[in-house]
């Protein structure tokens, strides 16, 4: 076929064909040697159109050869070490460009705390279990720091969940803050503020930077959008009705063995049962100590299931309000980590 055909049947300009022809990533099958006039196969779709997919994603030319020449599984991890690559760059640029904007302004940075930096990790990966990423709006992925001398607070919510976890600086800051943190560059600052044993946050007009010893800083932009009001939220939340205190071993082993993506819990003086919303199943018994009335209460798997495996400690409690509000879940013997999962209507009663 001519050189037209082929690049509407490929989506490439004839341009770029004879770019890739002269390159020798795609020679045409045939060229007459009068007009010069360049002649495609058919069997040659496949590969010019796989040419065109992998340059949309930014492959150079050696490793776009490299991959078309290459049997799937090589081709796979090669895409993959290039996706990898290209969101390092993007990572690094983005952290680059946090730094100097940061710079920009002629305002001296604001001591907030210092904190252990191994419990800021576990504490960031915790709470951001909550967050999710959703176009539209930026802050349901994000992290919110509050921050006084007697504590430093850290909440999330994808407005299915709330998790929030108070932390004790090491040394507090002068004054109190409060700021709404990018939450994507909060995890991939997560790996150098682990390996920190202190880390010193310190707060600009448009961000946040961490001050690690022996390590670049790194700097977290500051999100404008207003974070959801949870403080109402929790301060309106009615009076617990029933409380469930079990091993979250044993609670989070139900929860992945129990088919379907909604999961019923069913509280009552015997203990707790794990059901499937639907009753095809028995159930799952387990030992837990259960206070006030019997209730059932159901949630989808992918809300109640992250709340149970971030808690602290061996054992869980579940403080339960009815089966339409929202569900208290945390550490049996610690407070400090503290996440709301809001159940689903189901069709029975408690």
């Amino acid at each position: 076929m001519p050189i037209g055909v082929f690049a509407r049947r490929t989506g490439l300009t004839p341009s770029a064909l004879r770019f890739y022809a002269d390159s020798g990533l795609l020679p045409p099958a045939e060229v007459d040697p009068a007009s010069g006039y360049r002649y495609y196969g058919a069997d040659q779709v496949a590969r010019a159109t796989a040419l065109r997919r992998l340059r949309e994603i930014a492959m150079p030319l050696t490793a776009a050869r490299a991959v078309l020449d290459a049997g799937p599984d090589e081709a796979s991890r090669l895409i993959d070490e290039h996706v990898a690559k290209v969101l390092g760059d993007a990572a690094a640029v983005q952290r680059k460009a946090a730094s100097i904007k940061s710079s920009l302004a002629d305002v001296p940075s604001l001591p907030v705390a210092a904190l252990k930096g191994p419990v800021l990790a576990d504490a960031i990966e915790q709470v951001l279990a909550a967050a999710v990423r959703e176009p539209g709006m930026p802050v349901l992925g994000a992290l919110r720091v509050e921050a006084t001398q007697e504590a430093v607070t850290l909440t999330a919510t994808d407005r299915y969940r709330l998790s929030t976890r108070t932390l004790v600086p090491a040394e507090a800051g002068a004054t109190a803050w409060a700021a709404t943190v990018s939450g994507d560059e909060l995890r991939a600052a997560v790996a150098d503020i682990r390996r920190s044993a202190l880390v010193r946050v310190e707060a600009t007009p448009h961000g946040c930077r961490l001050r690690m010893a022996d390590r670049e800083d790194r700097y977290c932009r500051l999100l404008s959008e207003e974070f959801p009001d949870h403080r109402s939220m929790l301060g309106s939340l009615p009076e617990v009705t029933t409380r469930v205190t079990v091993a979250k071993g044993l609670l989070r082993r139900a929860l992945e063995e129990t088919p379907g993506e909604r999961v019923t819990l069913r509280a009552t003086r015997r203990g707790l049962n794990v059901l499937t919303t639907d009753d095809e199943h028995p159930g799952v018994p387990l030992t837990a100590t259960v206070t006030g009335r019997d209730l059932r209460i159901s949630f989808e798997l992918t809300t109640l299931y992250p709340a149970v495996s971030t808690a602290i400690g061996p054992d869980v409690m579940l403080d339960l309000r009815g089966p339409e509000q929202p569900a208290t879940i945390r550490s049996a013997d610690r407070g400090d980590l503290t996440t709301l999962a809001m159940p689903v209507r189901s069709d029975h009663s408690a």
